[in-house]
């Protein structure tokens, strides 16, 4: 068999990687949607580099936007086959794709003025809600750990990798010419020490193994440093200088994770009695889902719900869904967090808010997770003066701070355990995905020097016979 890789290939977003069979069959491992790169974005997201027609089954890790978010696409130019993810997933799924695409019909409007007056061609957006419903209709799910036959010779398996509610491990046993291969695709890694979901479980061996590298040459904090870090900012910037905190976060995973922290310290009479605002409809539905789910929770986050029933709200803590709301907190000046998607800034109603704060020394600007080095978000952490926002040039003078460690992906010391399952000398292949090159180089080596060996950093659109 082949595997083909069309994203996340020495870059971070884009999760599309192809098996091709002996006998023609083809299995898509993910498809998500490229992020942050400009003006290019679109044109890599319009175009896959294979016939979406040709594909048979598309296996999902988990509801991302850059591994999930090109399915409607996909489906649009002639992919009819099943799609497999776990039941969490799936829900999830169901409401990010169609806020992406009232997202692109939202920015295309907005684009498409500026075109009218230079007398262009109007854009039409990817994909619209009616394509999000088609390829709803092909989602089929399967629990984890159950053994699924796609067809004769072609079995599936999903674990749990922990980077967020559903998130899965994808494992193919594939026989051909009566020689059965063995391939595993992490997907994202979650943390063994995440707050909310249960640590990452071990895998079955594999000879083949795709393996993600966001983090891969970096270490997280210890999570009571994180939460002892966000309440110092917090009150540096609401209690002390009676300013905003603006936090971009992923509707999914990371909101939930900043928001139970929050309740945590309110729950210890820490917090201070600021309101907090949840403003993101996307992030408002992804917790109702999170709450549906408890199986899915760890032992801590149960535990806690045995004395607060609900531990994604407390008193001061709002859920906004209209726009109107969303609008009035620019000309509240009261000091407040305002926790808004996305979490790279690059869309939705955190660009407007950090546009609003960006030139007050006052504010912060806090950064919580990866955000690629083109993004809003990428530019923020890189320390630059001045950033365009809207299409306007706006200085930086609102505090901007880093607290990495609430990624739900593994550092390399989190990932270096999670591969400790495998018999390093039974994989005959490794590839490094989902992650900068400078990144995959570095994580490269410290794989080597564990003992693994034939790990290539496959570079977009490039072919391996395994």
């Amino acid at each position: 068999m082949k595997i083909t890789f069309y994203g996340a290939a020495r870059t971070v977003t884009g999760s599309k990687h192809l098996v091709t069979l002996d006998n023609g069959k083809k299995i898509l491992l993910d498809c998500g949607f490229f992020q942050g790169h400009g003006a290019d974005t679109d044109p890599m997201n319009r175009h896959f580099g294979f016939d979406p027609a040709e594909i048979d089954y598309l296996i999902l890790s988990h509801a991302h936007i850059d591994h999930s978010g090109n399915i409607p696409n996909l489906v649009k130019q002639g992919f009819s086959g099943k799609i497999y993810c776990t039941s969490a997933t799936r829900d999830l799924a169901a409401i990010m794709l169609a806020d992406t695409a009232h997202i692109q019909e939202n920015d295309i409007k907005y684009v498409n003025k500026k075109r009218q007056k230079k007398n262009l061609a109007p854009f039409t957006p990817i994909y619209d809600i009616g394509d999000v419903e088609n390829a709803l209709e092909l989602f089929f799910t399967i629990p984890y750990r159950k053994k699924f036959m796609l067809e004769e010779g072609i079995e599936l398996q999903f674990t749990d990798s922990g980077h967020i509610l559903g998130a899965a491990a994808v494992h193919l046993t594939i026989t051909e010419n009566g020689v059965k291969k063995r391939l595993c695709f992490t997907g994202d890694i979650g943390r063994a020490s995440d707050k909310i979901l249960k640590a990452p479980e071990p895998f079955p061996q594999c000879d083949y193994l795709i393996c993600e590298s966001t983090y891969g040459n970096r270490l997280h904090e210890s999570s009571e440093k994180t939460e002892n870090r966000l309440l110092e900012i917090v009150y540096e910037t609401c209690v002390n200088k009676k300013a905003k905190l603006i936090i971009p976060a992923f509707s999914l995973g990371r909101t939930q994770e900043v928001v139970y922290a929050l309740n945590n310290l309110r729950n210890a009479k820490k917090l201070p009695p600021i309101p907090v605002y949840v403003d993101s409809p996307l992030s408002v539905n992804a917790t109702t889902i999170m709450r549906a789910h408890p199986e899915c929770f760890n032992a801590e986050i149960l535990r806690t719900m045995q004395s607060d029933p609900d531990p994604f709200g407390f008193d001061n803590l709002f859920y906004i869904q209209k726009a109107e709301e969303s609008i009035k907190l620019n000309d509240d000046k009261r000091p407040m967090i305002i926790i808004s998607a996305s979490g790279m800034a690059e869309a939705g109603r955190i660009k407007h808010h950090i546009k609003n704060n960006i030139e007050n020394p006052e504010s912060t600007i806090l950064l919580v997770g990866y955000c690629t080095p083109e993004s809003l978000g990428g530019r923020l952490a890189n320390g630059n003066k001045e950033v365009f926002i809207y299409g306007k040039e706006y200085k930086v003078k609102a505090r901007v701070e880093l607290m990495n460690s609430y990624s739900a992906h593994a550092d390399y010391n989190e990932m270096l355990s999670y591969l400790d399952c495998q018999d390093k000398k039974l994989i005959k292949k490794f590839f490094l995905v989902h992650g900068d090159y400078e990144v995959q180089q570095d994580w490269r080596e410290k794989l080597l020097s564990k003992g693994f060996t034939n790990i290539e950093i496959p570079e977009m659109k490039s072919s391996w016979e395994v």
